[in-house]
């Protein structure tokens, strides 16, 4: 899977190595395209045709047919899902058909029984660990091309935000004679750039889908709300050269899969804030207008080699803001604190049950920072890898907030975003954990009288006792 974001191109525009891949049309998943520059993978698509100073010359003949393949293109993806900056349908349709037919088929109704049964038996284990109630509605087994499908609507919400702004940043940077002379082909542009990112999306999530373990092996709710789902065909690919028995290692899956179920469904904000973090960082795309306009004059339209070693010189690449840089940070401590407190509770639900419960969890850390599914989406996505250095901060964060403050009250710290530790804390816990993020009475998260803050710690309390203190004060009468 690609480092760079969906559709961004190399920044170096003397890298004749692009250049070449470019012209040569090589496009995700091995499908031919215009070019690598912006990721334009097109299904069933050759290089532009020609160009001057080639074998016979600019030959308008491949040029039509081209257009009219393309035509047809565009015609076939249209429909339900092929509207907006990434064409669905065709990411839907290509992760599909990168799938063997294993991988497109149910699993079968012993998997779903042992799936059930360790999910059963994880929810008893983890009602000691945690204050929070379960929040799994029903236990699914899900085959690769299901995950896909049962998943793609949060992926659009991801996606959508980020390829909206990049499409739209490079059209609006373009020269106003620019846009006034492509006219009509503004339109069509933004539908090949839709299919663009469709074919690179697609080509993403079909290899994801081989290799993630539960719904939430991203760090994300990619699921439908209160499904607790594992993939059996992964799983057993994971058990592979452990020496574990396949059912230790399946509860063990089981119970983080139900950790993230109960924080994601009794910590309202939660999936909320992570979402919206993301369009926040996509908001902030920018793009260099001033290299493009300084390159389009470059070009050659007579010439389509001109044009595509445009699209390959890394001109439609993001700007990185400090605004972005921030949201990126905080996206990144806020998944660290997810996977931080699972890994915490279900060492703690599981750890006296299951003899290489330790072993199973280092081994999931491990596969992180190897370049598991979780860095590899979000460096796909927006640039972003979920350090593990953070993960096993945030991990030690929230070990000292049971073992100071009990189950309650380190569970109750989820009762309001503002509590929530930053990345300033993870650097160094003791601040936090003097008196920041404290809450009375160790209410769970999500319950009632959760947000029964400390007077000290919450700076609406204090400002509403000040103000009780100034009314009982006495008037210069001596009336109180």
């Amino acid at each position: 899977m690609s480092d760079l974001p969906f559709g961004f191109g190399p920044s170096d525009p003397d890298d004749e190595s692009s250049r070449r891949s470019g012209s040569e049309g090589s496009g995700p998943g091995g499908q031919g395209g215009f070019g690598g520059g912006m990721g334009f993978g097109l299904p069933g698509m050759g290089g532009l045709p020609g160009g001057a100073g080639g074998p016979g010359g600019f030959d308008m003949g491949q040029l039509g047919q081209m257009l009219t393949q393309l035509g047809q293109m565009l015609s076939q993806s249209g429909g339900p899902g092929a509207e907006g900056p990434v064409n669905y349908k065709l990411a839907t349709q290509m992760a599909h058909q990168q799938l063997g037919a294993e991988e497109k088929a149910a699993p079968s109704a012993e998997q779903q029984r042992a799936a059930e049964e360790a999910a059963r038996l994880a929810e008893l284990w983890l009602e000691d660990a945690t204050t929070l109630p379960s929040g799994t509605s029903q236990v699914a087994v899900w085959s690769p091309a299901q995950w896909i499908d049962t998943t793609m609507p949060t992926w659009q919400r991801l996606c959508d935000p980020v390829a909206r702004r990049v499409a739209g940043a490079w059209v609006d940077g373009l020269p106003e004679e620019a846009r006034q002379m492509a006219g009509p082909m503004l339109g069509m542009i933004s539908q090949v750039g839709g299919m663009a990112f469709g074919s690179q999306l697609g080509a993403g999530l079909a290899q994801l889908a081989k290799e993630v373990l539960s719904s939430t092996d991203v760090g994300l709710p990619l699921g439908p709300e209160g499904t607790a789902a594992l993939l059996p065909r992964a799983v057993a690919t994971f058990t592979e050269g452990l020496d574990r028995p396949a059912g230790e290692v399946l509860v063990f899956l089981a119970a983080r899969e139900a950790a993230h179920q109960r924080l994601f469904g009794h910590v309202p904000w939660l999936r909320q804030r992570l979402l919206a973090t993301v369009e926040e960082f996509a908001h902030g795309i920018t793009i260099d207008t001033s290299r493009m306009e300084e390159l389009a004059r470059e070009v050659d339209p007579t010439n389509p080699e001109s044009l595509q070693q445009l699209m390959s010189s890394g001109m439609f690449e993001p700007q990185t803001t400090e605004s972005q840089r921030a949201a990126l940070r905080r996206l990144e401590t806020l998944l660290a604190l997810v996977e931080g407190w699972v890994d915490v509770v279900v060492a703690d639900a599981v750890g006296d049950r299951l003899p290489g419960a330790g072993a199973l969890g280092e081994t999931l850390r491990r596969r992180r920072a190897s370049g598991g599914p979780s860095e590899q989406t979000f460096a796909t996505l927006v640039g972003l890898e979920l350090r593990p250095r953070r993960l096993r901060d945030a991990a030690t964060l929230w070990r000292r907030l049971t073992d100071e403050r009990g189950i309650d009250g380190r569970d109750a710290v989820w009762a309001h975003p503002d509590l929530i530790p930053t990345a300033d804390d993870l650097d160094d816990p003791s601040t936090f954990l003097a008196g920041r993020g404290r809450v009375e009475g160790g209410a769970a998260a999500g319950a009632e009288g959760a947000e029964s803050f400390t007077d000290l710690d919450d700076p609406l309390a204090r400002l509403e006792a000040e103000m009780k203190a100034e009314q009982e004060k006495p008037d210069e009468g001596g009336d109180s």
